[in-house]
């Protein structure tokens, strides 16, 4: 998760309970800190240029055009065109227990700036550019999303002469992996209804459902009719993670939604989400959730009491 570091403390002044606004401003980007101290509805907010939104402590409700309205919880983002009008609802927040929620305004040129570094190495396996979604897109993030915006309010916040340098750099990592991680939701709705349409789509779809196999890149290039080296680098390029880190991704899904099943075993789990070691499965399981598998299965079970 995200934390607001002791150099944003020591420079924001409080002035209002409701969506009291921190601005830091580097020449292509600007990062607001939004703190709410108490409960309210119907708060509206507007930014000139593309935002990503990003919860850090807390709970809003987001009312977006075109949207059903949806609980934005700690590890969550969505990202908006710009002029995208905002209206927010804070059931939960209080004096001792304020909602915390990041916006990153970037330059309509950084944008179009990375997204042209991402067409440069290689258009979309259906031949379509890359593009900046023109609509709302709300995710959970990705461990690396959340290391950059942690990085990035420590950036902001610090007295460096260089840091629009290094902030530039970041901002154009996280643009990519937002693209990315939007295009991987893409396929994994594709997969379910039209995974025939596109090799991606049906690759995901034949992963699903032989997630107990051995899936190796030889055989999945083989279904795709690819070459392993093209099949590996279009895959990677489109989804932002390699065949091998994607099928432990929908191993681990598997898993995850098993052990949340009070008559399944931590064993069976394992057993039926394709893993051939079971140490190995604990590591990389304890490694993706800070929790081993047992720890998350009796978390699970008194969430599901409570």
């Amino acid at each position: 998760m995200i934390n607001l570091n002791t150099s944003h403390y020591e420079s924001r002044k409080l002035v209002s309970l409701v969506e009291n606004r921190t601005i830091h401003t580097l020449n292509n980007a600007e990062l607001n800190i939004f703190e709410t101290h108490q409960q309210a509805s119907q708060v509206l907010l507007r930014f000139s240029e593309p935002v990503l939104a990003s919860m850090i402590k807390g709970k809003k409700v987001m009312h977006l055009e075109n949207t059903h309205s949806f609980g934005f919880l700690p590890g969550e983002s969505v990202i908006l065109p710009s002029n995208e009008l905002m209206c927010i609802d804070f059931p939960e927040a209080t004096e001792h227990n304020p909602t915390q929620c990041l916006a990153l305004a970037f330059s309509e040129g950084k944008l179009r700036e990375t997204v042209e570094l991402l067409n440069n190495r290689g258009t979309k396996q259906n031949g379509k550019e890359w593009s900046m979604t023109d609509y709302n897109y709300h995710f959970t993030n990705e461990v690396a999303i959340n290391q950059i915006l942690q990085r990035l309010i420590f950036i902001f916040t610090e007295k460096h002469p260089s840091k629009d340098i290094f902030a530039d750099l970041l901002i154009q990592e996280l643009i990519i992996r937002i693209l990315q991680t939007e295009s991987k939701s893409i396929y994994l709705k594709k997969a379910q209804h039209y995974s025939n349409n596109d090799r991606i789509s049906f690759i995901i779809k034949y992963i699903q459902d032989n997630i107990t196999e051995d899936l190796s890149v030889e055989l999945l290039s083989e279904k795709a009719y690819m070459s392993e080296s093209n099949f590996y680098r279009t895959f990677k390029h489109e989804l932002g993670s390699s065949p091998n880190d994607f099928i432990i991704e929908e191993r681990l899904k598997v898993a995850e939604s098993m052990l949340r099943n009070p008559k399944v075993s931590v064993k069976e789990a394992y057993m039926a989400s394709g893993f051939n070691s079971f140490s190995y499965f604990c590591r990389i399981f304890k490694k993706k959730k800070n929790l081993s598998p047992t720890e998350f299965k009796e978390k699970a079970s008194v969430m599901k009491v409570k």
